[in-house]
């Protein structure tokens, strides 16, 4: 598969020399193999060691698929959890407009949910997010549309905490990471790990390193629905091959199916549980692609795609928002790097 190699390579290359990214690594598949994987720029900062398999990313939104996500249908598919289960069922002091939110609203983003509003100007203790998601007035009537919302997801965690009294992160290590051999993902990573820089934080004058950029999920200690999971490239394989071969190793294959299907035909976005599905003009996929591929994104410069009928998968990890978040320049570049991935692959 060397036109692979070569593509991938080029491709992240002129990422990097277009202003992109500082640093990139990436992986293109079948099911579970592997056509290729390739690397550019140092981290934690430029300057620094080469960008390996082992250079851990910051997921930021992907987290939401990685580690939220997998614990819910974990649960849903053991009969401890519903689709239909309710806010009100967790948290009795939910009020009227929020009580009979489910948790499938939740992980379709039709929950009427602001998107994202910073807990840490309206709080000092973390402990008290819950309640301040809860009385934070909804964008939406529940049901109505999908709105992408950190909020809604945020609070899907926090319900899986309530449900099950273990951290997300706990959760995350001990049904996901652990059983797929992910060894080198988690939430908080030790301090001894390699982690591309983010953001550099303005209060100072430093990079983000090691700490999750997303403000909320910082708010949160690290441990966060919405964002917080840092991941290597050697272990975003193996999610990728997991999803690929139709949730093997961890989720029923019925389960995946049921989570990548469309729920939201005809909006501008199209939502499974958890995933963002193919078919909308500017979603990251391209339009390149089939409309039943399946993937997230993560706002650091992160994606996943999978076609599941032929187990194709693309796998995007970058800091693009070192050294900040004003830049759009990645955008493009990843909607073309999935769609041209797609293209060379019906080529073979």
């Amino acid at each position: 598969m060397r036109d692979f190699s070569v593509f991938l390579q080029s491709r992240l290359e002129e990422g990097k020399a277009t202003g992109c990214f500082p640093c990139a690594a990436a992986a293109i598949g079948v099911k579970d193999m592997v056509l290729a994987q390739a690397f550019t720029g140092e981290a934690p900062l430029p300057g620094d060691r080469p960008v390996d398999e082992h250079t851990r990313f910051d997921m930021a939104s992907l987290s939401k698929v990685l580690g939220t996500t997998m614990v819910a249908l974990k649960a849903i598919e053991a009969g401890n959890l519903r689709l239909d289960d309710t806010v009100g069922q967790f948290f009795p002091q939910a009020p009227a407009d929020k009580k009979n939110i489910t948790i499938f609203m939740l992980m379709t983003h039709t929950g009427g949910f602001n998107p994202s509003f910073r807990l840490d100007q309206l709080l000092t203790d973390p402990r008290d997010a819950v309640n301040c998601i809860l009385h934070y007035p909804l964008d939406e009537h529940p049901g109505v549309r999908p709105i992408y919302s950190c909020m809604g997801y945020i609070l899907l965690a926090k319900i899986l905490e309530e449900k099950f009294g273990k951290p997300l992160k706990t959760m995350a290590k001990e049904q996901v990471f652990d059983p797929l051999g992910m060894t080198e993902t988690g939430y908080c990573p030790p301090s001894d790990a390699v982690c591309a820089a983010t953001e550099v934080n303005a209060a100072t004058g430093k990079p983000w390193i090691g700490v999750v950029h997303d403000e909320n999920a910082r708010f949160l200690q690290g441990n966060s629905g919405n964002a917080g999971v840092f991941m290597p490239l050697c272990d975003g394989v193996k999610f990728a091959q997991m999803l690929s071969c139709g949730g093997k190793g961890l989720l029923k294959e019925e389960t995946l199916t049921a989570a990548t299907r469309n729920y939201t035909p005809g909006q501008d976005a199209h939502r499974g549980l958890g995933f963002q599905i193919a078919g909308t003009p500017d979603c990251f996929f391209s339009n390149q692609v089939p409309d039943h591929c399946f993937g997230h994104t993560g706002f650091t410069g992160t994606s996943l795609m999978v076609e599941p009928d032929t187990g194709f998968w693309v796998l995007l990890l970058t800091n693009r928002v070192y050294p900040t978040r004003n830049s759009a320049a990645l955008f493009p570049f990843r909607r073309h790097l999935h769609g041209d991935s797609w293209h060379l692959f019906l080529e073979q």
